[in-house]
């Protein structure tokens, strides 16, 4: 850390009744800390989210963030912003090697946690690519602090010596964690998805074919290349495996689709990780979310989240920001 930022307070902050402070909603006038916070607030979940790829464990980090902006002597801090994006960044990097362990035991494949939200985020490019599902599959793959640095640097377009505060590295350093990553994204980097209404319009024709049991049609939208993976978490019904091939994922959604019987299986439009998805209900109940990742026109990735633990924020739109 800088020798003049102000060293955080690592007290435990608490109301007077044990209460932790309200984040989103304090009960009286905002005092400047919780102003300055809650203007952020929507960027440093945004930081949290590309650097975990949970909204659940997002939150965590942001009342953790919270709690050590409340102790910092504001008069000394010369730039709020960069000081609270740098503890945010240290708290989601201790979340994230603890996630490693949990995602050891997690039953079958694990997948980012989806994020309602509004179709402009779609104009802002870089941020579109980077959260979806297929790119935050791919961050999945670094190890903590290179995740960290790519995300810093190319999504949120930090420097170098910002960044190296942030993890506690020399920009030397840095420069180096970096060319490292972005060789290791670039290797891996899933080709670059067509437009919105394409994707929507790729989308719509998955869905007539899977209504129709059309095992044709879905062959005719899916890429000879495609993978397939379903996150139930060991609570709903999912692949225990990636599904390879355009055969095998169109037999197996046919499948889906053939052995629905009584139940009523709805799908509708909707928008996660800034991408056209398809909201799936089953008798009425939300049961999931299907985000896809099109290129030249057919669909490369599918990817079906039912994880009840996973899509609190698959409902409620989440507002997300480089700013």
């Amino acid at each position: 850390m800088n020798g003049s930022e102000p060293a955080e307070d690592r007290r435990s902050l608490t109301e007077p009744d044990g209460r932790e402070p309200a984040v989103d909603a304090p009960s009286q006038a905002p005092d400047p800390a919780t102003e300055t916070f809650v203007a952020h607030r929507n960027l440093l979940f945004t930081v949290a989210y590309e650097m975990l790829g949970s909204a659940a464990d997002a939150e965590d980090v942001l009342q953790e963030t919270w709690l050590r902006w409340v102790g910092v002597d504001l008069a000394a801090v010369r730039d709020q912003r960069a000081y609270l994006v740098r503890i945010t960044t240290r708290q989601a990097l201790n979340r994230l090697r603890t996630m490693s362990r949990r995602k050891e035991a997690y039953v079958g494949p694990w997948l980012p946690e989806p994020l309602l939200t509004a179709p402009d985020v779609a104009e802002d490019v870089e941020l579109a690519e980077s959260m979806s599902m297929a790119m935050m599959l791919v961050l999945e793959t670094l190890a903590p602090t290179e995740r960290a640095v790519f995300v810093l640097r190319e999504v949120f377009d930090l420097g170098y010596e910002e960044i190296a505060a942030a993890v506690e590295k020399t920009p030397a350093a840095v420069r180096q964690i970096a060319h490292r990553a972005r060789k290791h994204v670039d290797a891996r980097r899933p080709r670059r998805a067509v437009s919105p209404s394409e994707t929507r319009a790729a989308l719509e024709s998955f869905q007539r074919a899977l209504e129709n049991g059309d095992l044709q049609g879905l062959l005719a939208v899916l890429a000879p290349e495609v993978v397939y993976m379903g996150d139930g978490g060991g609570i709903k019904h999912a692949a225990l495996r990636p599904v390879l091939g355009a055969h095998n994922v169109a037999r197996l959604f046919a499948g889906i689709a053939g052995r629905a019987g009584t139940t009523v299986v709805a799908l509708g439009p909707t928008v996660v990780n800034g991408t056209p998805a398809l909201a799936v209900h089953l008798d009425g109940e939300f049961d999931g979310v299907i985000a896809v990742h099109v290129a030249d026109a057919l669909i490369t990735g599918l990817y079906f989240v039912r994880n009840p633990e996973k899509l609190s924020h698959a409902t409620a739109e989440t507002t997300l920001t480089r700013r």
